[in-house]
């Protein structure tokens, strides 16, 4: 889909200063600024996008840190359980 704006020339100039800082081309960077914007149903869909990215990173981590950790040959889920119920 091809769009014609008709915006003054130091707008111009300032979103495409800030798209170069961004590494984007003109376009892609006015894209990825109106997706930041709400969605129809009011949220942000950038935003979902990334909290849905942290969640899978953390589950990615946690799921690494607990590579190998062991609760011991003497401690069972049971001790731990009757240790919790003690406070």
């Amino acid at each position: 889909m091809t769009l014609h704006l008709d915006w003054p020339p130091e707008v111009v100039a300032r979103l495409t200063e800030e798209a170069r800082q961004r590494g984007l081309s003109l376009d892609k960077y006015l894209l990825e600024s109106v997706l930041e914007r709400k969605a129809a149903n009011g949220t942000s869909v950038a935003g979902d996008a990334e909290k849905r990215g942290a969640r899978e990173e953390a589950g990615r981590s946690i799921r690494e840190l607990r590579k190998g950790n062991t609760l011991g040959p003497e401690l069972t889920v049971r001790d731990l359980i009757e240790e919790g119920r003690r406070f």
